[in-house]
């Protein structure tokens, strides 16, 4: 079963969920508001509603209920605080430096199997931390997330090309082994991956075969698109790609 995970847009950085929520609760605001004057709101006695402006816009939000425990398996963490486990996602929410000197936090991309994939920020997260050791350290958390989603960015701009297909592989983490070809058709590139050395399925996502590629992470949206993959956490093996 595929596990809730967010990807850190401007990293590629994989964040996984111990566990699935139960629910997903999602709420939309529409981009209106009441009409008003100095003197406050625009209405009358003949009027059944207020008037209203329509701005555009509007909020939709996502509330996740997530659930971790130390004690529980399939962590690839091995700890007795669970803080270590919820400390990624407890980062989403933090600023980091941005340009002009305002800070934002990291927009990241919840991702679960083929039915979920929006893009957003998490506006705030609060975790309730329980079963305590002797020494204080808590062994389980129930966080509570909200995010908010925004606009699908354009495809990020290219950098300089990788000049070795295996190098780049290599640098990235990629075993060699795992490049079976890449080869150019005029304005695009067809790459196709392998198993992982041992039989094993291939761990290749979008996200770092565009960094390999010497491109923006962000462009795993275009790479997608032109190779009708639907599920961009994992590639199965053998599976052409068209690469811009």
């Amino acid at each position: 079963m595929e596990r809730v995970a967010f990807l850190i847009e401007r990293t590629g950085e994989r964040i996984g969920c111990l566990l699935n929520p139960e629910s997903v609760v999602r709420r939309r605001v529409a981009g209106v508001r009441a009409r008003r004057s100095v003197g406050g709101l625009l209405t009358g006695a003949g009027l059944s509603d207020d008037q209203l402006i329509y701005t555009g816009g509007g909020t939709t939000e996502l509330n996740l209920d997530l659930l971790f425990d130390v004690s529980v398996a399939g962590s690839t963490i091995a700890t007795e605080d669970v803080r270590d486990l919820t400390g990624p996602i407890w980062s989403l929410a933090e600023n980091f430096p941005a340009e002009e000197g305002y800070g934002r936090p990291p927009l990241a991309r919840f991702i679960w199997g083929k039915s979920w994939n929006i893009l957003g920020v998490v506006a705030a997260v609060a975790e309730r931390l329980e079963y305590f050791t002797p020494e204080g350290l808590p062994r389980r958390s129930w966080l509570r997330m909200r995010m908010l989603r925004v606009a699908e960015p354009p495809s990020g701009s290219l950098t300089a090309p990788a000049p070795n297909l295996v190098e780049a592989a290599e640098t990235a983490g990629t075993p060699p082994a795992v490049v079976q070809s890449a080869t150019s058709t005029g304005a695009e590139r067809i790459y196709e991956v392998v198993g992982e050395p041992g039989g094993g399925g291939s761990s290749d996502t979008l996200y770092n075969i565009a960094a390999r590629h010497g491109l923006d992470p962000s462009w795993w949206r275009e790479i997608a698109e032109r190779s009708g993959i639907d599920d961009p956490l994992r590639i199965e093996p053998g599976t052409p790609l068209q690469i811009p």
